[in-house]
């Protein structure tokens, strides 16, 4: 049988506007269709923290000058970045693997993913997403507009959203009869669409973000992947993050990595996350291993060349 494979990809990489957006997917694809070569069963999430930023900060300035339109929910928002997100890397993916002559259909799935209202996240707003601004910019748009900014990995301010926990992904089934179709298929976008489910089986969108890594593990658990990929800015996981005594990890077991986690060595909204949904999915069930790399570093990293691999 294939390797089942979930590749969550980070929506740093693929930039931050629509120029960007373009070029970065034609790189990005590259490594996702090496695998597919190779066999392998993937399905593809992605992040959207620049891009969910940029459009709710647009459509905040259209409102703002032009009455006529109503506020846009953060959830809508997240919902447009599906779509134009996915919209590109089905394409692009598409395209790339005709281009090897490989015959295989490419879909992007809108995901919805449940939250619990009560979650204490919607209490504590720690998901960075929108461009990276200085402190003075950031001041000036926390005091305008109410929005909580944190400094983001020495890199910049960025406004912080409430990241509650995935609880379930809504169109799960779907997802399952495409790639069991064979179908290469781009879910959970941005971390799915986080939504409320309320009286009368109504779904209601939630005001939040949820950390796509959370929600690519629950759906590497749900579709029984072997592989969950989380590609990011680094090639590997390290201790003492930008210190003299920095040390990449390679492998790592479960209990380790827990360790590592109560001792602090992890940026939250950051790094955190990353190892949290990698740890999680790896216990989840024997013979189950969650990467760590950069884009390019993903069949090495399946390969054991490098990456940091976090299993039982």
């Amino acid at each position: 049988m294939k390797k089942k494979i979930v590749v969550a990809l980070g929506g740093n990489a693929l930039g931050n506007n629509l120029p960007e957006q373009m070029d970065a997917v034609a790189e990005a694809v590259k490594p996702i269709a090496d695998l597919i070569e190779e066999g392998y069963e993937v399905v593809v999430s992605h992040g959207n923290g620049p891009q969910v930023g940029m459009i709710q900060e647009a459509m905040t300035l259209l409102t703002r000058n032009n009455p006529k339109y109503d506020h846009f929910p953060l959830s809508v928002c997240t919902a447009m970045s599906q779509g134009y997100i996915g919209y590109d890397l089905q394409n692009r993916l598409r395209e790339e693997l005709l281009d090897r002559g490989i015959h295989v259909g490419v879909a992007s799935c809108l995901t919805q993913v449940e939250v619990d209202p009560l979650d204490p996240a919607f209490q504590n707003p720690t998901k960075p997403i929108g461009p990276f601004l200085t402190k003075e910019e950031a001041d000036i748009k926390a005091r305008e507009r109410r929005h909580v900014f944190k400094e983001d990995s020495g890199r910049g301010y960025r406004r912080v959203v409430a990241s509650p926990k995935p609880k379930a992904i809504v169109e799960i089934d779907t997802i399952k009869a495409l790639a069991d179709s064979g179908y290469v298929v781009i879910a959970s976008g941005g971390g799915g669409i986080p939504v409320f489910r309320t009286e009368h089986n109504h779904l209601k969108g939630a005001p939040a973000v949820i950390d796509k890594d959370l929600a690519s593990e629950l759906l590497a658990e749900q579709i029984d992947a072997d592989f969950l990929i989380i590609l990011t800015a680094v090639e590997k996981v390290a201790v003492n993050f930008g210190k003299p005594d920095e040390k990449g990890l390679d492998d790592v077991s479960v209990k380790e990595a827990k360790k590592l986690i109560e001792e602090g060595h992890f940026a939250p909204g950051s790094m955190l996350p990353k190892v949290e949904a990698a740890v999680k999915f790896a216990e989840s069930k024997k013979g189950r291993t969650a990467l760590i790399t950069l884009l390019e570093k993903a069949k090495d990293g399946i390969d054991g060349k490098t990456g940091t691999r976090i299993h039982e």
